[in-house]
């Protein structure tokens, strides 16, 4: 076996869309020739647990954990937060802000924390892993960003040690959907982008989650990208077993509803067809599984849609795999932000495995879309379509109320986990090949 050192700071118990990436990769890594070493924090701030997601290691992993200091207790003393309140990603709060506060906490979030909050750990860690590496050989550092850190520290050990490197991007830099909000200066600015670069520049392979991305991080620093999508897991699927669908028509969005996935569009419609239809309104159960931002509470409520809707605020993910097959359809929100085209959650692959049709509201030529229409595994409206939005909710409650409410899909195994993680294990295989 060869062997793989992994830099990640989500790591079980840690839950949430993060975790997923690399667990699943290292599920199935064995299968492939690659022995994998795990390097994480010991006390982690993570914004949700999962504890059942442990039983999903390998028997025998080595899981190495060193102490990390994060400065959340200060920060959350600036943005009002509680002692043991968890600090949420991309901006989500679910009440209302005030704005000097959220002013004040999101400038030293983007300027005093380059690349993040997780900097303090870059030292430290490195001068762990020279030591640890010196005894333990690997064959391939891999690290997992965001947090970016993660990519850093894998760079300074990799330059120490000339130890080849594959740095796996499951979400952007500077091109983050959220960049623009972090109100920082020019110098901020400059040392975010030349610590993006200096990754992008060194590793050995760089590898993204949608070939859109590849090309927005080709704009950053030409070189080539390899696209490794996210996926789902069959075994998690028939774990779940057989589920009898809701009886209601049920329309469900699983993970975190932020502000930039508060789609007006799609309250409109629904608001506009349930007064029309008096059937819909009786039928009708739109369930939010997940953290809600206010603006997206205040925009059900203020649209006149709060009596259909139940909200569960987290739920593991034995169980998430429950719901999607439960419900009739499955909501997928891509960000209103500027790199939208290129967002693939890793929820949307394991939408598609469900069975349930998915209906999307985001640009229909983005990633997503594209894959919903190879794949017939759904109905895509834009961000400002209402009238399509309409048609696409009404034909879904047509089928519904037929009885007939499946998608025909097509090619969806080509996003297995399994299949997924042995195209991750060729770039490894290349990579030590080429030291």
């Amino acid at each position: 076996m060869k062997k793989a050192l992994v830099i990640t700071y989500y790591w079980p118990p840690s839950g949430g869309a993060g975790v997923q990436r690399w667990l699943k990769f290292v599920k199935y890594l064995r299968e492939f020739g690659w022995e994998p070493v795990i390097f994480t924090p010991e006390n982690p701030e993570f914004p949700e647990t999962d504890p059942y997601l442990e039983k999903e290691i390998p028997a025998g992993i080595e899981v190495i954990r060193a102490p990390i200091w994060e400065p959340y207790e200060y920060y959350k003393r600036i943005s009002g937060k509680k002692k043991g309140e968890r600090i949420q990603a991309a901006f989500l709060s679910e009440k209302k802000k005030n704005p000097a506060t959220e002013k004040l906490s999101v400038w030293i979030r983007g300027n005093l924390f380059i690349p993040d909050a997780r900097k303090f750990w870059i030292r430290p860690a490195t001068r762990f892993l020279v030591k640890y590496l010196a005894d333990h050989p690997v064959n391939v550092i891999v690290s997992s960003g965001p947090p970016h850190s993660m990519h850093v520290i894998a760079g300074k050990v990799s330059d120490k040690l000339k130890i080849p490197w594959l740095a796996d991007f499951r979400d952007p830099w500077t091109g983050i959907d959220f960049y623009r909000d972090l109100r920082l200066t020019r110098y901020a600015d400059r040392r975010h982008h030349r610590l993006e670069q200096e990754v992008l520049r060194k590793a050995g392979c760089v590898t993204v989650v949608g070939p859109s991305m590849a090309e927005d991080m080709k704009a950053i620093f030409p070189r080539k990208y390899e696209v490794v999508t996210n996926g789902y897991d069959p075994e998690d699927v028939e774990a779940a077993g057989t589920i009898d669908p809701d009886p209601e028509f049920s329309i469900s969005h699983i993970g975190t509803l932020t502000g930039s996935r508060n789609l007006q569009v799609l309250w409109t419609a629904l608001k506009q067809l349930t007064d029309e239809n008096e059937d819909l309104r009786k039928d009708l159960a739109i369930k939010l599984v997940g953290k809600v931002d206010f603006s997206a509470t205040e925009a059900i409520r203020q649209s006149g849609l709060e009596g259909y809707v139940s909200r569960t605020e987290y739920l593991p993910h034995k169980d998430v795999i429950r719901v999607q097959k439960a419900s009739r359809v499955l909501l997928l929100l891509i960000n209103d932000t500027p790199n939208a085209r290129s967002i693939l959650t890793g929820k949307f692959f394991e939408y598609m495995a469900s069975g349930r049709p998915v209906l999307c509201i985001g640009p229909e030529d983005g990633d997503a879309a594209k894959i919903i229409y190879e794949t017939r595994t759904g109905l895509v409206s834009g961000y400002h379509d209402l009238e399509k939005t309409r048609n696409n909710i009404l034909a879904l409650y047509k089928d519904f109320k037929k009885g007939k409410l499946q998608m025909e899909s097509t090619g969806v195994e080509r996003f297995s986990r399994k299949a997924l993680t042995q195209r991750m294990s060729v770039l490894m295989d290349n990579l030590a090949a080429a030291k």
